[in-house]
């Protein structure tokens, strides 16, 4: 496609933003002057990315590729989190991609080299970022060991984001099965750069990847909306043994929850153990990835319903708990008709299972109780293993329930 798009094509594009691509395409011959089946991909690409991207998605100026590269981008949201750990005279971002990342970057740092072996893609990028007045961004249609073994400049900052999918476009999550092996790479990332940034799939096993890569000096789990969606390791010079890890959940409303903690202090934090007190406390999704199940209780000083439940409990409100917040009002048995009688006669709750023995699906045909209301449920185990359900309504920030 040539760019920019011809008038006629943009006023296409402009007029069926939010129609459905599928049936777009059936009526493709109604407009015999348009090349139709790439203006269709372009507005199902631009609809992927309003949520995500909605700046690039609203910019009538910009050409997008296929959809899987706009899904395999980052979100304006995280993109700005991983500037915003980064700062200096160069970077380079070796798995450039729809260059999301190297945009954000390109406000912290004084110059960004964007590297993607896919040289379609980096051309669609570069006309990009002219229109975006990325002046100080410059476009390599190139591997990434091939540009690492050909550059002689030193970074202060390299970015990495594998491709997570094979030949057979399977998600994988070892680090040895992306492109590129970072592990193999390793020691010429760090002969050309001071730092190295990697992000890495929310499903690849932080202890492995921790040991595998030997240098990670810190690591944040991204959470957005309490769904985690990248894990982000930062890598030094010396090897490094127990890095500080960092739980964050970047919510709707524009705050944002942190935790910190490390292997030792994980491991010195001693839970205590009670039966559900007034509030109950549920980790963000997170702090769970990051493998806080002890230091979160106790640097809150609350207590844990179960050691496997990762449920807590006080009688005094911790309103900055890095997570969801719910007064208990019963403690009852998984009992259809005991638990409808706080429901109202829709019988709609939000339910919850934590090390019980149904899956929320089981749990809702064996009560009968549909999704839905302002009741929170939550089907675990007591300090006695006996199954319980907890009756709540949560917690608004901000306020105290009376």
């Amino acid at each position: 496609m040539d760019y920019p798009l011809p008038e006629a094509a943009r006023r296409y594009v402009a007029a069926h933003l939010h129609d459905d691509p599928a049936h777009l395409a059936l009526q493709a011959r109604r407009h015999p002057g348009l090349p139709v089946p790439e203006l269709v991909r372009q507005i199902q690409a631009r609809q992927k990315a309003r949520v995500k991207l909605p700046e690039w998605a609203d910019n009538p100026d910009l050409i997008f590729p296929p959809a899987l590269s706009v899904e395999q981008a980052s979100s304006a949201r995280t993109a700005a989190f991983k500037a915003s750990l980064v700062e200096g005279q160069r970077l380079a971002d070796l798995t450039g991609g729809f260059g999301a990342d190297s945009a954000a970057f390109a406000a912290r740092v004084a110059h960004v080299d964007y590297v993607e072996r896919n040289p379609a893609l980096a051309e669609v990028v570069r006309y990009n970022f002219g229109q975006l007045g990325l002046t100080n961004v410059d476009v390599h249609a190139a591997e990434a060991l091939a540009f690492l073994k050909e550059t002689s400049q030193h970074y202060d900052w390299l970015y990495l984001d594998p491709a997570r999918r094979d030949t057979a476009a399977r998600k994988i999550f070892l680090l040895r099965d992306c492109e590129p092996d970072v592990v193999k790479l390793l020691p010429l990332l760090l002969h050309k750069a001071d730092k190295v940034l990697l992000k890495t799939s929310p499903m690849l096993d932080i202890e492995h990847a921790v040991q595998g890569l030997g240098h990670v000096r810190r690591l944040w789990v991204v959470a957005v909306d309490n769904e985690v969606k990248e894990v982000l390791y930062e890598l030094g010079q010396e090897p490094a043994v127990d890095p500080e890890r960092y739980a964050l959940n970047l919510r709707r409303d524009g705050s944002q929850q942190e935790f910190r903690l490390n292997r030792a202090r994980e491991a010195r934090a001693i839970p205590r153990y009670a039966e559900a007190q007034q509030y109950l406390y549920e980790p963000n999704a997170a702090v769970l990835k990051a493998g806080a199940f002890r230091s979160i209780g106790t640097a809150f000083e609350l207590l844990k319903l179960h050691q496997h439940s990762h449920l807590y409990t006080s009688d005094v409100l911790r309103p900055d708990f890095p997570g969801r917040i719910f007064r208990v009002l019963a403690a009852e048995k998984a009992d259809g008709p005991i638990l409808k009688a706080y429901l109202g006669p829709e019988a709609r709750a939000h339910v919850t299972t934590r090390n019980f023995p149904d899956s929320v699906a089981d749990f809702r045909r064996r009560t009968g109780i549909r999704e839905g209301g302002e009741v929170y449920l939550f089907a675990t185990t007591d300090l006695r293993g006996r199954p319980v359900v907890l009756v709540c309504t949560k917690v608004v920030p901000g306020t105290v329930p009376a």
